[in-house]
């Protein structure tokens, strides 16, 4: 005899079919080319070589890890880039952000704009550009030697100090646009009438900066240090097209990532020992997040 209840148990499961139906794709896709790779790479880690002559190595790949000092070179290279140029970027976006956000500033749909432009450039453009910006007889060089900042052009490209700076400021100058956004928007949602009664109370404009809008914007803030941070541990495309893919001079902008590329296409190929080193960067995303996420818990 049919009842509700029958009615009902039918209707949920004609529901979950169809929804099931509905995301199956979507699931399908995400198992091909997210699910996959990542078993696959994890099942590469412990082989060496390549093609039909890979051999099973163990914890192999690990010790090689351990003896290769273009690794560690690389590795401290990145997180050199890490530490110097996320909190530049992070700060440098918050303060442009607030700027922008004053309503008396003209013409800041424009100055919005310019800022962000940069992260939607093409990056062989920019890299083409940035590096007849940096040459030796380039408009940097000459501007800094026509102000009397320097006697002798700076060799931005061949020298591994300057050559990090380069890596740097490229990538500052391409992506604080992107953070600033994020910002502008988190600020414009927040109720200016705090602003002004903290500025009737005689509030300084840097108190209120300091004390009322840097902690109302910290769930922004540690969403852009994160995604910063896992865009700076993957760093590829800057370096591989400021240094012609060398990571030059004498491996001083190589960063993990370019490693793994030129291991994979540039040296003999070796996919397992390339699969290791990208669990390196997997391990120091999560640990990094890890503490950021620590640094800025509830504290009660």
């Amino acid at each position: 005899m049919f009842t509700a209840r029958n009615r009902h148990s039918g209707l949920k499961r004609y529901y979950d079919v169809n929804g099931w139906l509905f995301i199956g794709p979507a699931l399908a896709l995400i198992a091909i080319f997210l699910l996959y790779p990542i078993v696959q790479s994890l099942t590469l880690s412990v082989y060496s070589g390549r093609g039909m002559m890979m051999k099973f190595t163990g914890f192999g790949n690990l010790v090689r890890i351990y003896n290769d000092p273009i690794f560690w070179k690389a590795l401290t290279n990145t997180i050199t880039f890490f530490i110097i140029q996320v909190p530049i970027m992070i700060v440098l976006a918050l303060i442009i952000a607030n700027a922008l956000n004053n309503p008396k500033l003209r013409f800041s749909g424009l100055f919005r704009t310019a800022i962000f432009l940069p992260c939607v450039s093409s990056l062989v453009a920019y890299s083409i550009l940035f590096k007849s910006m940096f040459s030796v007889d380039g408009i940097v060089n000459r501007t800094l030697i026509g102000l009397g900042v320097m006697d002798q052009p700076i060799n931005w490209l061949t020298d591994p100090f300057w050559a990090k700076v380069l890596v740097i400021t490229a990538i500052t100058w391409r992506w604080t646009g992107y953070n600033m956004i994020f910002y502008l928007a988190a600020l414009q949602n927040i109720d200016r009438s705090i602003d002004e009664a903290a500025r009737i109370d005689g509030v300084p404009s840097w108190g209120r900066f300091f004390y009322l809008t840097v902690p109302m914007l910290k769930p922004v803030i540690l969403f852009t240090t994160i995604t910063s941070t896992i865009g700076t541990l993957q760093l590829f495309d800057e370096v591989y097209s400021l240094t012609e893919g060398k990571g030059g001079p004498s491996n001083a902008t190589l960063t993990l990532s370019l490693y793994i590329y030129n291991l994979t296409f540039r040296f003999m190929p070796n996919f397992g020992y390339a699969a290791t080193i990208s669990y390196v960067i997997v391990v120091l995303v999560a640990l990094l997040s890890f503490l950021q996420f620590y640094a800025v818990r509830e504290r009660r």
